[in-house]
């Protein structure tokens, strides 16, 4: 499948703002939208006032970077958003967080998402007791998420697990980083998102 595979600080830049998608490196002076705080490109010290229809496409972009998906993947999203009753957006957003390799960053485990959906692929999560090896996999309430047996006694999820106490997990998110394990014991709502997304706009380009 294809991927970006580019410097993944100038999708920050592009966006003007942190989007963390180098785990602790973005809370120090190495972190580049400090430091450049301005579109990566020729032109990209260049402002000019976006158009309505510019402002809805950079806030899917931003979501899609944030999350680490493909165009193809976020329509689908959309569309499965859509068709469920409620808000539109906040079920968009409902659906990204409950993406295994998500539910996997926000356990602590992975100073990214990237790191969260790498370790997925390899197989060293398993969801009520099963192996899931795939990032999009769609948890659901009262599943429980944990390290597969044969890798809790490797150094890597020991280091891990000893991070993973020191970071806060989301209200939805009963998480035990000594047992390297974790519940969904309510769906996600729209205040347990902390990333500052303007949902309404991404609905407004699909109703284009």
């Amino acid at each position: 499948m294809a991927r970006y595979t580019g410097a993944v600080c100038k999708l920050c830049r592009r966006e003007g703002m942190k989007l963390y998608l180098k785990g602790d490196r973005c809370f120090t002076d190495k972190c580049s939208v400090g430091r450049r705080a301005y579109a990566p490109g020729q032109h990209g010290m260049t402002r000019k006032k976006p158009s309505g229809y510019g402002m809805q496409l950079r806030e899917k972009q931003k979501v899609k970077r944030v999350y680490g998906i493909l165009e193809n993947q976020f329509r689908l999203l959309f569309a499965e958003a859509d068709r469920q009753k409620g808000v539109t957006g906040e079920t968009l957003l409902r659906l990204l967080e409950l993406r295994l390799d998500n539910v996997v960053y926000r356990m602590g485990f992975g100073d990214s998402r990237k790191e969260a959906r790498q370790l997925v692929r390899h197989g060293h999560f398993i969801v009520n007791g099963k192996k899931v090896n795939i990032p999009s996999y769609e948890v659901k309430l009262n599943d429980l998420i944990a390290v597969k047996a044969s890798s809790k006694a490797s150094e890597k999820f020991k280091a891990l697990a000893e991070e993973a106490t020191a970071k806060t997990a989301p209200q939805w998110l009963s998480v035990n980083a000594e047992m390297m394990e974790a519940r969904v014991i309510t769906l996600p709502a729209r205040e347990d998102i902390d990333i500052p997304i303007e949902e309404h706009l991404i609905v407004e380009l699909y109703s284009r």
